[in-house]
């Protein structure tokens, strides 16, 4: 399967299935499998390799690690990216999938499965929600800019206003569709390209510059972490990424994607 959008066809019947799964779910708490992992975690996940299973795609996933690596298309996902906001019922955690070729990244789903919001991208066709194309907000400096952040950086880095939401597949959608202008990874844990890589193809193909602070590729099979930066121009991404890298001290060692 080469075509982007029959891809982007599965990626979207295994974000429909984690709804359909989680559909009436009593328990959402943890799961006692090991630290940071919820009940929703584990039903999201068995919904989302039967799917890709069928289909005959591999994948990567936070909650289970490889399979299948050896097929052509490979998915990286997150089944619940925000696991800690699902479990208290904030609106913003999703399923996030990005699905990678030889080349890289060649189709991204990331929805917000409390309010149904849809994110989508593919290789060279641009990017939408809910059908519709988006694009960032154009904003060039850090001292205009509504700036999210993960983890908890030691100083201000300069915005006008912060976000700190806990699901960073989310937040760079939100670079993407100009809702919100930077996205910035403060977190001494960095992220996993689960967290990211849906997001990053999205952000590439609304023309958010997007990128790794310390100039590491992006675009990852394993569990290796990466600072991720976005924004809406490449005025801010470059002001965002001289930002973090002159950032003193430490952050939150917690996942905050958890």
């Amino acid at each position: 399967m080469a075509d982007p959008d029959a891809i982007l066809g599965v990626l979207h019947d295994a974000a429909t299935a984690v709804a359909v799964g989680l559909d009436g779910l009593a328990d959402w708490g943890p799961a006692g499998t090991r630290p940071d992992q919820y009940h929703s975690d584990l039903i999201a996940d068995d919904a989302v390799l039967e799917v890709l299973g069928r289909a005959g795609l591999g994948a990567v996933s936070e909650e289970s690690g490889p399979h299948n690596l050896d097929r052509p298309i490979v998915v990286v996902v997150d089944p619940v990216d925000g696991s800690t906001n699902a479990a208290r019922q904030l609106p913003w955690w999703a399923t996030s999938l990005c699905a990678l070729d030889d080349e890289g990244a060649v189709a991204a789903l990331v929805v917000n499965q409390a309010t149904g919001q849809r994110f989508e991208a593919t290789r060279g066709g641009g990017a939408r929600c809910d059908g519709q194309p988006i694009e960032p907000s154009g904003c060039l400096a850090m001292g205009d800019g509504i700036v999210a952040f993960s983890g908890y950086p030691a100083e201000s880095l300069g915005w006008s206003q912060f976000r700190s939401l806990g699901a960073s597949a989310l937040d760079l959608c939100a670079v993407a569709s100009g809702q919100l202008d930077a996205f910035i990874d403060c977190a001494r844990q960095s992220l996993a390209p689960w967290d990211y890589l849906g997001g990053m193809l999205i952000c590439q193909e609304a023309g958010a510059p997007v990128g790794e602070a310390f100039g590491r590729e992006l675009v990852l099979r394993n569990g290796d972490r990466r600072t991720v930066v976005a924004a809406a121009t490449v005025e801010l991404f470059e002001e965002a990424v001289a930002a973090r890298l002159r950032l003193a001290g430490g952050a939150d060692s917690q996942n905050p994607n958890k």
